[in-house]
């Protein structure tokens, strides 16, 4: 696998989409070639080389291709966004929608990112050695199509209306989070090893979410189904079992009808 180090050497005045910065385009391309690689600040087109150092050369496919991106990268949006195969490491905090739309690869970003990133992942690893912010691998504003795919991981905290519309992949917050968890979910998993505030699964229809702390608030719409021994990413606990939303309609399979599943740590 081939690596293009990117050196941040200015910082943006106002923010800097990145989109291009991701191993589907950097692919088959040298450094000069990438430093040519536009990037907007506000109305403005800049390009890569304007904002970064870059060294090295990037494989002939995504797939043999890494980033590695040092510097303050907190003015940057859209860092991996859209990427497919490769790998990219953010050594910095990042902005807003970085890792969105995901299909595959592995992203790991070694400090917070802002909200809305990992929006409607699809697919790949994606990891945050910090903490997240609000609308984390949800829908896109206006949209009904949040993650679907891939494995998100958060070693620290998570903000509100995380996961809002998830149809399926997996997403684990190490920490704690905020309200509006799992939002009109209807696949995937969900699992939170530290509190989360309120309004947990609200018109969850399919899908499972795991709270390892306490929460807050319990929405009206879960029942009590009994205690399950389970292990949940390498922990093994019992945990109760909650059938809901029941306030929502939920489909039927063979007759019986399908709930999504609440579990609360014992």
């Amino acid at each position: 696998m081939n690596t293009v180090t990117l050196t941040v050497k200015k910082v943006p005045e106002l923010y800097l989409e990145c989109e291009n910065v991701n191993p589907d385009v950097f692919a088959g391309k040298t450094a000069d070639k990438i430093a040519k690689l536009p990037g907007y600040q506000g109305k403005e087109i800049s390009t890569l080389g304007e904002y970064f150092t870059i060294a090295g050369e990037a494989g002939a496919t995504a797939a043999e291709t890494k980033i590695i991106i040092n510097g303050d990268c907190s003015k940057m949006k859209y860092l991996g966004a859209k990427m497919t195969a490769g790998e990219v490491v953010i050594n910095s905090a990042c902005d807003m929608y970085t890792g969105s739309w995901m299909k595959g690869g592995k992203l790991v970003v070694n400090g917070d990112v802002h909200s809305f990133c990992g929006l409607a992942m699809a697919g790949g690893e994606f990891t945050i050695n910090g903490n997240a912010g609000n609308y984390l691998g949800a829908a896109y504003r206006g949209d009904w199509r949040g993650m679907s795919g891939g494995v998100l991981r958060v070693k620290g905290n998570a903000g509100s209306d995380v996961a809002t519309f998830m149809t399926g992949g997996e997403m684990i917050i190490e920490g704690d989070v905020d309200i509006h968890i799992g939002t009109h979910m209807e696949g995937g998993k969900i699992i939170v090893k530290g509190n989360a505030n309120r309004r947990v699964g609200g018109q969850l229809v399919k899908g499972e979410i795991y709270i390892f702390g306490k929460i807050n608030v319990m929405m009206p719409g879960f029942k009590p189904a009994g205690e399950v021994a389970l292990e949940v990413d390498g922990t093994k606990a019992k945990f109760v079992e909650y059938l809901g939303d029941l306030g929502e309609r939920h489909p039927k399979k063979k007759g019986e009808t399908v709930y999504g599943k609440l579990f609360l740590k014992q």
